[in-house]
């Protein structure tokens, strides 16, 4: 007996119509900002060996990915991620091409959560990788494309930007173990100030864990630097702030003192996976972030190339769910005329309708056996023309 023959697994749906639109619509969008600024598309394998997500780092639990195995039964994975496949690309066949490179892509992922509900397993990805590039100028423009994407679907939108650099110098201080220290970025990146509290407590009273303690609450506009230094008085630390100040001060410049742009210093997903400056975009109307990226100039060193890159991603799912829970439809569509053949005048009327395509209309061919139906399928799918052809006439009818 067949139990699952008439539904989708967990996590994907099917698209019909007007919802294939809005989402072509997007990644068409998304495309023409980034090849205006000079990125070349790129397409990676949907199935990848399990080792390219397997490195020293573990950027990607084993629990989350979709795993299968080939016909000589090595393990594979249903792509999690379009970075490191492309970090992948750059290491081997890239590897002699003149840097920077600028790369880009629209492709889908593939992650299990089990544990939350109403969730997008299968994922498209548009995003860009500028590689090769260690200046404050390659950050500018990642940064501000992202916030050119954004800004292209005509809503209310926010930046968050922050640096993944103080966080590392301050718990690089702690004489902690390894996953001590994960459970301490996990409460900072989640803002639960009273299990952060209670667990540096439990490590005793220091300057580094009155920092850690404060460093969610580390959010706002330009006064957060004045802040963090007063914290944190630390050389190195003041060396990455300055740094992020620099960046923040030249975008407010670039993009206008109107565009929402908020740091950060809690922002600590991927640890091991970011370098430097991470960014977040949300759209007013959907509460997780649409876009997501930063800097991560040591990835690409584990496939054996060590080269600097930076990057964002946009979940075109998460876009899609905001435009569709606002209403905001595009116009299916609409069939300009349909061609009815007369017994005997198949090719004729394949021909006719042929040159009504020529001139830029949609035309259907009428797949009825006579003209009554035709006539009230032309009037139900609001087909303002309907064509005859009967040996060598043809009329409107």
């Amino acid at each position: 007996m067949k139990n699952y023959d008439l539904i989708t697994p967990e996590g994907t749906k099917d698209l019909l119509f007007g919802e294939c639109i809005i989402r072509r619509k997007i990644e068409d969008t998304l495309k023409r900002i980034f090849t205006s600024r000079g990125y070349s598309e790129m397409i990676t394998p949907g199935l990848e060996f399990f080792d390219v997500f397997n490195l020293n780092s573990r950027y990607f639990p084993q629990e989350n990915l979709y795993k299968l195995t080939d016909s000589k039964g090595r393990l594979l994975v249903m792509r999690p991620d379009s970075t490191m496949p492309i970090a992948r690309v750059v290491a081997t066949r890239l590897r002699e091409a003149v840097l920077p490179l600028k790369l880009c892509y629209n492709q889908t992922v593939y992650r299990t959560e089990p544990a939350l509900k109403g969730r997008s397993d299968e994922i498209v990805q548009a995003g860009i990788e500028l590689i090769g590039s260690q200046l404050k100028m390659a950050d500018l423009e990642v940064i501000s494309t992202a916030i050119d994407s954004l800004k292209a679907f005509g809503m209310e939108f926010s930046l968050e930007i922050g640096h993944i650099g103080v966080f590392k110098e301050l718990v690089g201080k702690l004489e902690v173990s390894d996953s001590d220290k994960e459970r301490i970025r996990k409460l900072i990146e989640s803002k639960n100030f009273p299990a952060l509290n209670d667990l540096l407590d439990s490590f005793g009273t220091t300057p580094v864990t009155a920092a850690l303690k404060k460093l969610p609450a580390l959010f706002g506009g330009v006064e957060v630097f004045d802040k963090a230094e007063e914290l944190i008085p630390d050389e190195n630390v003041k060396h990455i702030l300055d740094e992020f100040r620099e960046i923040y001060t030249d975008l407010t410049e670039l993009c206008g003192s109107d565009t929402n742009i908020t740091v950060d210093l809690g922002l600590v997903n991927k640890t091991d996976y970011y370098t430097g400056v991470i960014i977040k975009g949300y759209l007013q109307g959907h509460g997780e972030e649409v876009l997501s990226g930063g800097r991560y100039d040591k990835l690409i060193s584990e496939f054996g190339y060590d080269i600097p890159a930076v990057g964002f991603a946009v979940n075109v799912n998460a876009i899609q769910k905001v435009i569709e829970k606002n209403g905001v439809y595009p116009a299916m569509p609409k069939t300009d005329a349909i061609v009815y053949a007369e017994k005997g005048c198949e090719v004729a009327a394949v021909k006719a309708a042929n040159e009504l395509r020529e001139q830029g209309l949609i035309v259907e061919n009428a797949l009825f056996d006579d003209i009554e139906t035709v006539r009230e399928y032309a009037k139900e799918k609001k087909i303002a023309k309907v064509v005859v052809i009967n040996g060598s006439s043809r009329e409107d009818a």
